[in-house]
């Protein structure tokens, strides 16, 4: 069973290139680009290990999301991207969390 990773960003768009350019790895990626749809995605997907938030929110959006990570799934890690590194940064942020974050936890848990 693959590990369940959310990905939130502003774009649907932007989400999907992330899950195609890292389909490699053994991960099932869900996508949320707002409030609700996040809300949704953690009500419907029990396995959840981790939520990657990119940076392209607002501020005051990304803080209630993790508002409602925090409230609704307080086992779940929530990863922040920073903005210095720009949209091109984001495929390698999601590539390095989940490698160091849910797959090595795989192979050593």
């Amino acid at each position: 069973m693959k590990p369940v990773v959310l990905l939130i960003g502003r774009l649907p768009n932007v989400i999907g290139d992330v899950a195609r350019q890292l389909d490699h790895l053994p991960i099932q990626w869900l996508g949320a680009h707002d409030p609700d749809e996040v809300r949704r995605q953690l009500d419907d997907e029990p396995k959840i290990t981790c939520a990657i938030m990119g940076a392209g929110l607002d501020d005051k959006i990304r803080g209630e999301m993790v508002g409602i990570i925090a409230a609704r799934r307080p086992d779940i890690c929530i990863h922040l991207k920073d903005r210095a590194s720009g949209p091109d940064g984001l495929v390698p942020f999601v590539n390095r969390v989940v490698q160091h974050e849910v797959l090595d936890s795989l192979e050593t848990g």
